[in-house]
This record gives structure tokens, sequence and C-alpha cells, in this order.
């Protein structure tokens, strides 16, 4: 059994991955190709954000982002400690300080009561990150980053794409939104790329130069900037996998509610979906005290899962100089502690589901 089943996927749209590279191969633009703009195009469209630009990596997204904000050093960037490392990263990569507020306890995203604490006269941006498969509150971070100034949102939507809020997209519902398209995303391509989406016009131009080598025009360069382009090739695939996207939403929704129906009655904290809001569950994640031995057991049954972001940011040794301590986040802590992800993507069986419930059933019986 796969963890992310990716070959279910790539038979459906094959012949158009194919026809779509061919094409690439054909016309020989592999940077910048007409397939990066169609699908700047689309996602726009999609998101329903004036401007969506193509980049290299999710990571990048929002290492760009930052930039075009003038974020760095002496300036503060409030977000989650539980996240990959991409998220804080990119804060410390230009000289800023990565802020840590903790989680809500019911959908693992930031917890909007306790941002405002968190806002100083440094703060510069604030960054909730979509965990999972949903958003965190934005309609409320957007509203308490008003009330303080009108503090710029960089929405990272790297697993919340696909999803909405209040009926409006993942992607869209910050100053900035950034997607990924690594392949075990929702949305993803075949190896690395990103998006960055904005109604900002004067925000999108510059983040434009900055992921063309700060450049505005030829041998023309106001800013700095990084090689942060996405390529032809894989635009081309996402093109093609975003045919079938919508459909992939709801077959995960699906999927997800499947899972939830067999482990709710368990002693298991299964994922919960905020009212208002839709999950594309990037992964189905599971809380229990008996994590490893559900997941030693799961092995054994040839069952892959994976315990995601068993060490929050805060007790990473590269952000040791941040001060923070074991503690400090306590619902980060617990769920960094107990949650495990599931095999998950919108082709995963009705009776492989019944397979990895039993398990689970089996393990929480004994213990």
């Amino acid at each position: 059994m796969d963890f992310i089943d990716l070959k279910s996927q790539q038979s459906r749209i094959r012949e158009s991955i194919d026809r779509r590279l061919a094409a690439v191969l054909d016309h020989g633009r592999y940077i910048l190709g007409p397939e990066v703009a169609e699908l700047e195009e689309k996602l726009s469209e999609f998101v329903g954000c004036r401007h969506t630009i193509g980049v290299s990596s999710g990571t990048d997204s929002l290492l760009i982002a930052l930039m075009a904000l003038e974020i760095g050093p002496g300036d503060e960037v409030v977000t989650v400690p539980y996240t990959w490392i991409s998220t804080a990263e990119v804060i410390a990569l230009v000289g800023a300080t990565p802020v840590f507020v903790d989680i809500d306890p019911d959908t693992w995203n930031m917890d909007p009561e306790l941002l405002k604490a968190a806002i100083s006269e440094k703060t510069k941006a604030i960054m909730p990150v979509g965990i999972y498969g949903q958003t965190a509150d934005m309609t409320l971070i957007n509203r308490i980053a008003e009330e303080a100034g009108g503090i710029p949102v960089i929405e990272d939507a790297a697993q919340s794409f696909g999803a909405t809020h209040h009926g409006r997209q993942s992607g869209g519902l910050g100053n900035i939104g950034s997607t990924s398209f690594f392949p075990s995303k929702p949305l993803g391509g075949y190896g690395d790329g990103g998006a960055i989406f904005t109604d900002d016009d004067e925000l999108a131009e510059k983040m434009r130069w900055i992921h063309l080598h700060g450049q505005s025009g030829k041998n023309h360069h106001p800013v700095l900037g990084v090689n942060g382009r996405l390529d032809a090739m894989q635009a081309a695939v996402v093109l093609a996998k975003l045919e079938i996207f919508e459909e992939e939403v709801e077959l995960r929704g699906k999927v997800g509610e499947g899972y939830s129906n067999l482990l709710t009655d368990a002693s298991v904290q299964v994922p919960f979906v905020a009212e208002g809001n839709t999950s594309v569950f990037a992964q189905y994640t599971i809380l229990s005290e008996l994590r490893d031995e559900i997941q030693a057991k799961l092995g054994e049954a040839g069952i892959p899962s994976v315990a995601y972001y068993s060490v929050p940011l805060h007790l990473q040794p590269v952000f040791s100089g941040l001060g923070y301590r074991e503690g400090d986040f306590p619902v980060t802590e617990r769920v960094a502690a107990l949650g495990l992800s599931l095999p998950m993507s919108p082709y995963v069986k009705s009776s492989d589901q019944e397979r990895i419930a039993a398990v689970i059933l089996s393990v929480l019986s004994e213990g």
C-alpha cells in the first residue's frame, strides 16, 4: 500500500501529461514557457485573485513574499511551531525573527486568541499555515492584523490549497497566498514548484521581479532577487492535474469522511473541520496516546504511516537562539507527540480504510 497513491492519478491523466510534456519538448521554451503563463491564468481564476506567479518551490514562494514586503533584520514575523521548517526557515533567511504562537487544540492551526499577545511594534507580517488540509481562522486573523495597523498576512496554503474558508478558496485569503507543487501536495507536480497569489498590483509586480533575479526588464535589476522561476515541464504536469483537481478534492473529502466514520467512536482524536471550512485532507492525521504502538502494528501489516513534525520548530536546534523551551507551546507539543498520519489520497479504497481501521482498533482494544 502506498502512503500517497500517485500511480492511480497518473493512469487517469497520462495521456494529457504526455501530450503537454511533448508540447514543451517541441517548442523548447523550458524556462518561462507558455505553460507557465497558462497555469498562472488558470490558478488566478481558480483562487479568485488578480495575480498568480509560478515559482520554483513552496519555500521560495514564502521567501519571495517576505522579500517583496521588505522584511529583514530587526523585524518579526508571527507564525506557528507546528509546521514544516520552511515556514520559519524563510523568516530567518531574510534576517527577521520568527515569533511562534501555539495552535488551536481542535484544528491544529494558529490559535487567533493567542495572536494578539504575540504582536509587537516589530511585527511586519503574520504567517498562518493551513495544516493537513484546512485553513486557519483567516477571518479572525485578518481582522486582528487590520486592527494592529494593517499588518500583512501571508497565507501558507501548501497543504490547504483546494480547501475553502467561508466559500473563499485557500491561497486567496491573505494579502499574499502561497502554495507548493511538491508531489505529495493535493495539487502537486513531479518535482519542486509553487505559486504565489495576490490582489495587490504593486506587490505582484515586485514579486515577479524578485523571482527573476530582481529583473524588471532586460539588463535592468531594481531590486535584489532570486532564481525562483517555475519551469515549463512542471507547469505542464500541474496543468494536467488541474483538469481533475476539483473532482479529486471531492474524493479527498469522501476519504476523510470514511476514516472519521470508522474511527470516531475509538479512543483517538480525529481531524476536526471548523465551521465555515472545508478540508482537502492533505494528510489524514489522528492523535493517540498509543501512537507508537499503532504505527508499529500498521508497519507489521504493510501499512505505511508518518508522524509528521514530531519535533516542533521551537525545539529544533537551529532555532535554539530564539530562547524557547519545552513546555512553551503545550498544544503543539501534544499534537507533535501524538499525531500519526494515515495513507491518504483521492484513491484510497474503502476496503483499505477498513483494514487500516481494524489494525488501529485492535491496538486500542489491547491498550
